[in-house]
């Protein structure tokens, strides 16, 4: 007998020491393991919530996550753009033919107006001068001889030693050579001019933009010889569409921002085509922007913004607001405790203020979520909670987030 009690004491020992190890742990009378608690958790839960058997969580969203739509005026901005151009932009021509023996200015130097820049070799015309120089002199001696020639022939009719006749020849040889004086006169200064026409003066004050041709070579007249650009003031030359041109006007400020450039550079409408181009159905758009220290340049590309005043309140939204599927707009709003999308049909856009017009699809009234969230679904219960204080538990506020069903904004 007391063998069985024996024997019956090591089994129940043998199978103490299997539960330990096991199970790893033991089991306090009374207390129920967590797995039998996890196992039975889904259970209990069926039929309180949604098709799969899990309770429905509700989101939760705090007052700056909902915005109602707002009246605001919403300013249109038009944007072109186009290139640089400098309107103060001068070619200076040979005026006459010859060789170019100097020139004494480079790409990118800066001149002024009236800087004799060049000079082309008329030995040609010098000789002309010369000659006709030589055929003033013979013509001022011509006359002189000839007014002395009538001076005496006056006198000799007086005392009736000629006739009437021979005083009359003497006074048109008088006329003939000073005639001829005066054709001398104008055959030099046409030589003179000609050889002014030899040096070569900067029509305008600016910079070189381009030589075109080089000392030794010889030159045509009206062939070019260089450009000059004044930078000090330049002009963008742009295309507006003829449904939008009407809201433009000259004299209206602008902002151009220019390729390169960090801060756009106010300017202002000079000038508005009178009509439009045939075949793109746009109309030109000049801009005229300052220059005074030469820090943009003929040629950079440059896109004009120009901001018109809204005169109508409108019904907006922020921009963040508004998602898009396969090519529809739409916001989620919280009605009845529920969420639900609506479709919006959208007007203009401000996006220096981040709003958007509302056309059609949403009530002024309407509790708009103001971000794009994920993992939305329609008729998800949904509610506005106060703003928790994260500054106590920083930790402790991802955890309450996922266990009350709070939203993750989209990123």
């Amino acid at each position: 007998m007391k063998k069985k009690w024996l024997l019956g004491g090591v089994i129940v020992v043998v199978v103490a020491g299997a539960g330990v190890l096991l199970g790893g742990r033991f089991v306090k009378p009374g207390v129920m393991p967590a797995g039998a608690a996890q196992a039975k958790a889904p259970e209990t839960a069926k039929g309180a919530g949604g098709k799969d058997g899990k309770p429905e969580v509700t989101l939760e969203f705090v007052p700056r996550e909902v915005v109602q739509p707002a009246l605001a005026r919403l300013p249109l901005q038009l944007e072109f753009s186009g290139p640089l151009v400098a309107p103060q932009t001068a070619q200076l021509r040979a005026k006459a033919g010859g060789t170019l023996v100097a020139l004494t200015v480079d790409e990118g130097q800066r001149v002024a107006a009236g800087q004799v820049i060049g000079r082309i070799d008329m030995a040609e015309a010098a000789s002309r001068a010369a000659e006709r120089s030589a055929m003033l002199e013979s013509a001022r001696a011509t006359l002189a001889q000839a007014e002395r020639t009538h001076a005496s022939n006056e006198r000799l009719a007086a005392q009736q030693f000629i006739s009437p006749i021979a005083l009359e020849n003497s006074r048109a040889a008088v006329d003939t050579a000073r005639a001829a004086l005066a054709a001398a006169q104008a055959a030099l200064a046409t030589t003179q001019v000609a050889l002014r026409d030899a040096s070569l003066v900067a029509p305008i004050a600016g910079i070189v933009a381009k030589r075109h041709v080089l000392p030794g070579e010889k030159v045509a007249p009206e062939q070019p010889v260089l450009t000059i650009v004044d930078l000090a003031k330049l002009e963008l030359a742009g295309a507006v569409g003829t449904h939008q041109v009407s809201r433009l006007s000259a004299g209206l400020p602008v902002q151009v921002q220019v390729e390169g450039v960090a801060q756009p550079v106010a300017g202002r409408i000079a000038r508005i085509a009178p009509a439009a181009e045939p075949g793109t159905r746009s109309i030109g758009v000049t801009v005229e922007l300052a220059n005074p220290k030469e820090m943009l340049r003929a040629g950079q590309y440059a896109m004009v913004r120009a901001t018109l005043d809204d005169d109508t309140e409108r019904l907006t939204l922020p921009a963040a607001a508004v998602g898009s599927t396969s090519g529809q707009d739409h916001v989620w709003v919280i009605e009845d405790g529920q969420l639900a999308r609506r479709a919006v049909t959208l007007g203009r856009r401000d996006e220096r203020q981040g709003r958007v017009e509302v056309l059609q699809g949403l009530a002024p009234e309407a509790r708009v979520l103001a971000a794009r969230f994920d993992n939305l679904r329609e008729g998800a219960r949904a509610t506005v909670v106060a703003e928790r204080s994260d500054k106590s538990d920083g930790a402790a506020a991802p955890m309450a987030s996922a266990a009350t069903g709070t939203a993750a904004p989209v990123r």
